[in-house]
């Protein structure tokens, strides 16, 4: 039997593959392998660009989005110039000032009038109509028919220097340009192409110049000016500001400055949080400094709204007041002068109360009565000391004597006998220390050597012995430890700063007891 050919038999035409049209002309077909092989290649060479993409798209991250941005702000100072194309919506959301001014109500799109959507493309800008369904054919996807989009209003701003030189810089609302190019350009996002090589080596070089964005800041600008604006707008778009992160005077002075912007526009509850961590990280050196400069500390951390700032600064402003009123009076708001005044009130109260039971102490006899010269002479001799001590430290020097006719000037003994008064600070610091650090073993001797109103010469003076001396010591310290508890209460510090062990650190001469409540904080 003759086999034919599977071509010589007749079968229906349905079932016949025509895979190319009779008018064109056959071409040969290579293995699949090779086919794939040079079809990878190729798509691989497309896609590498100095640029690192396929082809070049305009740049759409800060500071200039260029295809989604639709706030153009251009900041001139000292010769230089800084522009950024931002968006609307963030803007508004960080700050009062552009959702204000960006608003139906106020801006200047109801006075100009939005442009109808409708009709041809007009001005010298190309023509948008069908571009999205063109690119989606070209990538080689099926997409709905793409509605073109709406013509998106540009607000402008440029900042004003005023006709003054005492004036404060601010941005005003300019007429908008539609495009850097002419035309009533509109940017709306590019379309997305099929899943390819191309489209993950551009996911890939993105990625990574996402991740140094925001890893590497861009360098600060030298204007002060210009890298404020640069700061806020950054902070507005999550980036972290350039600001000094090693010499805490410089940072200060920037962070003063960039708070100062942002109360202008309204965003303190936006750039406040930023400013609070980037001072925190100084730790121990922040506490030293707000110890030197506490109103203005106390400033700056009301306007950061940073909690732990304000309230370290309020303990020292309220611990010397009214030292430092001038420098706060008629530069914080009102709610935060009543504040220290209040606390500053409460203090002095707690001082007050303080230094009355100290002069109530008393000892007792072992029958429990109170010690007089007629019943424990020595105790007595204890407690006149101690009380006359507490005056001497508490009580400003009396006037000196008067020059005697002949000219002559009080003795140094006088002088060195009407010594100023020790500060509250130093004062109960020294008496919860409860030890020789005042009244010490020497002052005692000479004390009891030289009370002869009490009694007879201090060489035939019967109570001055050893044990005598000995027992008057201990009376003593035990007036001290009575006190010691009576000014606990004073020592509590609620300072970040270390003041030493147990509430030492005499180089404070204030008190630092005072505490802030949760309803105590003015933003609150």
């Amino acid at each position: 039997m003759t086999h034919k050919s599977i071509s010589t038999y007749d079968l229906p035409s349905h079932m016949v593959s025509y895979p190319q049209a009779a008018d064109q002309p056959l071409t040969t077909r290579r293995p699949a392998s090779v086919t794939s092989r040079s079809t990878t290649t190729r798509r691989h060479r497309s896609s590498r660009s100095q640029t690192g993409g396929a082809s070049f798209r305009p740049q759409n991250e800060f500071p200039n989005f260029a295809q989604t941005g639709d706030v153009e702000i251009v900041i001139n100072a000292e010769g230089q110039e800084k522009r950024y194309m931002l968006h609307r919506l963030i803007l508004a959301q960080c700050s009062g000032f552009f959702e204000a001014s960006t608003s139906e109500d106020w801006s200047r799109a109801q006075a100009q009038g939005i442009a109808s959507t409708a009709g041809p493309v007009q001005g010298n800008g190309l023509g948008k109509i069908g571009e999205e369904e063109e690119y989606g054919k070209e990538a080689g996807r099926a997409t709905l028919p793409v509605a073109p989009p709406r013509d998106r209003y540009r607000w402008r701003y440029e900042l004003d220097w005023g006709n003054k030189d005492d004036e404060v810089p601010m941005l005003v609302q300019k007429p908008a340009t539609s495009s850097l190019f002419g035309g009533d350009q509109t940017y709306r996002p590019p379309a997305i192409p099929n899943k390819s090589t191309t489209t993950a080596s551009n996911g890939f070089f993105r990625s990574l110049g996402m991740q140094s964005a925001a890893h590497i800041p861009h360098q600060a600008p030298d204007n002060d000016l210009i890298r404020d604006y640069d700061n806020l707008f950054r902070v507005f778009y999550n980036y972290p500001p350039n600001l000094d992160p090693l010499n805490i005077a410089e940072s200060y002075i920037q962070c003063k400055s960039l708070l100062n912007l942002a109360d202008m526009y309204d965003a303190l509850e936006v750039i406040g949080p930023r400013i609070d961590h980037h001072l925190l990280q100084f730790q121990s050196r922040l506490w030293k400094q707000i110890a030197k400069y506490p109103p203005s500390y106390l400033k700056l951390g009301y306007l950061a709204r940073s909690r732990v700032i304000f309230s370290e600064a309020l303990i020292h402003v309220v611990g010397q007041w009214p030292t430092g009123s001038n420098q706060l009076r008629n530069h914080v708001p009102e709610a935060v002068f009543d504040l220290i005044e209040d606390k500053a009130e409460e203090l002095a109260e707690k001082q007050l109360r303080t230094e009355g039971k100290l002069f109530r102490l008393t000892l007792t006899t072992p029958r429990g009565e109170r010690v007089a010269p007629t019943n424990s002479y020595m105790d007595w001799l204890a407690l006149s000391l101690f009380r006359q001590w507490v005056v001497e430290s508490t009580s400003p020097p009396p006037p000196l004597p008067p020059k005697t006719p002949n000219g002559n000037q009080p003795s140094p003994r006088t002088q060195q006998q009407n010594k100023p008064p020790i500060s509250p600070g130093h004062l109960y610091r020294l008496l919860f220390s409860a030890g020789p650090a005042y009244l010490p073993h020497d002052e005692l001797k000479r004390f009891l050597k030289t009370s002869k109103a009490y009694g007879a010469e201090s060489s035939g003076n019967p109570e001055y012995r050893r044990d005598e001396l000995k027992k008057f010591e201990r009376r003593m310290d035990e007036v001290k430890m009575m006190a010691k508890e009576i000014v606990r209460p004073l020592m509590k510090s609620y300072l970040e700063l270390d003041l030493g062990r147990e509430g030492g650190g005499l180089g404070l001469g204030y008190l630092t007891c005072t505490r802030l409540e949760d309803a105590d904080f003015p933003w609150e």
